[in-house]
This record gives C-alpha cells, sequence and structure tokens, in this order.
C-alpha cells in the first residue's frame, strides 16, 4: 500500500504517467492511427463496451472495412448501420455515428474540425469525445473523463467526493485538465490515465506496487475509491413475445421506439392474450441499463390473424440481414435450430 504523499504534483504526476506508457502502453489499432474518423469510431464503440469485444469479435475491423470513412458511412442507409452494430448495444451511439457523418459531409467538406469548440458543437459529441478526437488525432492538450480516469484520479488525490456528483464532475474535470496542460505530449498522457486505469488501477483492489506513480498518489485505502451515489435500483420486468412460423417467413416487428427504432425483433404478445398466456417455447433472461428482464417466447394466440403495420412476414433468407437486438436474435435462431431439428413443430 502506497503512504499518503504531499498534494500530488501536476508536472511530476503527468511525466510519470507519460514514462510508463511509453514503454507499457498497449498495441490497439486506434492508436496506430491519427485519422479523427477511426479514433471517434473507436471511442464510441468502447461507450458502455469492453475492449475484448469490440476487438476480438471484430466490430472495430468490419466496421471500417463497411464504412472506412465519413462518406461511406454518411451515405449509408441506416438499416445497414443498424446491422454493422448488431449485438453492441446501445443503438443510439450507432445512429449518432450516422448522423454526425452526414454533418462532417454536409457542413465541413468531409473533413473532420480540429477546432475543440467547433467539435463540441457536432451531434452526439460530449466533452469526452470531443477531448478524445482532440487529443488522439490532433495532439491538443484536451482533457478526457470516463471511468478509468475517475478511478484513477480518484484514488491519487485521495478524493471521496462522488464522482457523479457535479462537484465530483468538476473536481476531475480541472485535475484532469491541469494534468494534461502540464505535459508536452497529450496524447500519451490521456492514453496512459485510461490504460493505467484499465491495469493497475482497477476496480476493487489494485495493483499499488506496479503503479508508476505509487509515489505520488495520496490514498491509503484505494479500494474504497472511487465513491459513486446510491445506484438505481433493479427492476424486474416480464417481456412476452410470439414466434409466428409461415410458409413464406417468420413474422418480425419493426420497433418503433427511441431507443431501438429500426431493429427487427419477435412481435410482442397483445395484451388481452398475458392472462392467460399460450403456451411457452422458450425462456431467456437479459438485462439493459436498470432493467432485469425475462423475455417469454409463446405460441400465437388462436384466432390471432391480423397484425399492425408494423409487423411483416420476412423472409428466411432475409433474416441474418436484418439488424435485431441481440436477445431476440439469440431467442430466434434457438427457435429455428429447435425447428430443424424436429423437436419444435408449429
Amino acid at each position: 500500500m502506497p503512504s499518503k504523499a504531499a498534494t500530488p504534483d501536476p508536472t511530476a504526476l503527468a511525466g510519470g504517467f507519460v514514462d510508463w506508457f511509453k514503454k507499457h502502453g498497449r498495441d490497439y489499432p486506434w492508436r496506430r492511427t491519427r485519422d479523427a474518423y477511426a479514433i471517434l469510431v473507436s471511442e464510441v464503440m468502447l461507450q458502455q463496451t469492453q475492449i475484448p469485444t469490440v476487438l476480438d469479435r471484430g466490430y472495430y475491423s468490419r466496421w471500417l472495412e463497411q464504412f472506412p470513412n465519413w462518406e461511406t458511412l454518411a451515405k449509408a442507409d441506416e438499416s445497414s448501420v443498424l446491422k454493422a452494430w448488431e449485438g453492441l448495444g446501445y443503438y443510439r451511439r450507432a445512429r449518432n455515428l450516422h448522423k454526425l457523418a452526414q454533418v462532417i459531409v454536409t457542413e465541413h467538406g468531409g473533413s473532420f474540425p480540429e477546432d475543440h469548440a467547433t467539435i463540441l458543437d457536432l451531434p452526439g459529441v460530449g466533452p469526452y469525445t470531443a477531448g478524445a478526437v482532440a487529443s488522439f488525432a490532433f495532439g491538443q492538450a484536451q482533457p478526457i473523463v470516463d471511468g478509468n480516469v475517475a478511478r484513477v484520479l480518484s484514488r491519487i488525490f485521495d478524493d471521496p467526493t462522488p464522482i457523479d456528483s457535479p462537484q465530483g464532475r468538476d473536481l476531475l474535470w480541472k485535475r484532469a485538465t491541469e494534468l494534461v496542460h502540464a505535459t508536452d505530449d497529450p496524447w500519451a498522457l490521456n492514453s496512459a490515465l485510461m490504460e493505467l486505469g484499465q491495469t493497475h488501477c482497477r476496480t476493487g483492489r489494485p495493483d499499488c506496487e506496479a503503479c508508476p506513480v505509487r509515489t505520488q498518489c495520496r490514498a491509503t485505502e484505494p479500494e474504497t475509491l472511487p465513491v459513486k451515489g446510491a445506484r438505481p435500483t433493479v427492476t424486474e420486468v416480464t417481456e412476452r413475445v410470439v414466434f409466428v412460423s409461415t410458409s413464406s417467413g417468420i413474422l418480425l416487428e419493426q420497433e418503433t421506439g427511441s431507443r431501438r427504432t429500426g431493429l427487427w425483433k419477435l412481435p410482442a404478445l397483445p395484451e388481452p392474450f398475458h392472462s392467460p398466456p399460450p403456451p411457452m417455447l422458450m425462456r431467456s433472461h437479459y438485462g439493459i441499463t436498470r432493467y432485469k428482464v425475462t423475455l417469454w417466447v409463446h405460441e400465437p394466440p388462436p384466432g390471432l390473424s391480423t397484425w399492425p403495420d408494423t409487423h411483416q412476414i420476412i423472409p428466411h433468407a432475409d433474416l441474418a440481414a436484418l439488424p435485431m437486438p441481440s436477445p431476440y436474435r439469440r431467442a430466434l435462431n434457438a427457435l429455428l435450430k429447435e425447428r430443424e431439428e424436429g423437436s419444435l413443430n408449429l
């Protein structure tokens, strides 16, 4: 455990971070480029998604192959954009990227602006994303604060201020700004802050002995930091859908809500048929934000033959190309497999 030090010096801290990163920084594809587009794609994908998912499952490389620049993404239809994002969740991120590409092409001539204030004015771009692109693509001394950076800074300054409070957020951005202005290599400094939070200064019990700035760190009980406000209560939700299979294909519903607009799913079981529901075909569970969802898939109710305009029979050959949230894709694939194996007769 590190001993409690004097108030950390920004210049010494920044130097320690940069020196460590230049020796031990990991090799990620977005660190091999200064292309603002490729960097922004990585930053948006890594919001709410772990690095192994983005890299090992090929999301990042496939996206850049399909949409290699602002122009190709701007011209793409929304369905293909959502399909390329399938499995990453939080589909608003994909829509924001799509809209941003259109703005870059129509209002900025296809070139991402370098001015930080102009970057902040772009749709879907907040302080973190603006700072990330400004520092990683253009080498500007702009701060970044994400979950990893917040954890590192809270421990270094031994600060119990809740990081999700207005005061806590202000302190984090102030300290991140001081650090990035204390180095002549903002790219390495911001990369180091994030990487240290992913490795040595990880959640739970950190590896303080291997920390490159342990002599500067003031934390005496780092495992208790950072402090967060009360977490929202997890709400259990029951979702009932139906599996309707015809000789022409599978009945699917295109969603219209703000969260999953344009995506396809198994149709919702109409409320009048919930009590009692028709026979169950399968049950699964998934989580999203503060909800724990139990997904029940039922046989179609007897006598129900008309559906809204948002529902369509999709030919089997077209199912794979449709953008579909992962819980429904898994359920649909499982049901189709059971039918092929003869264990499901509908």
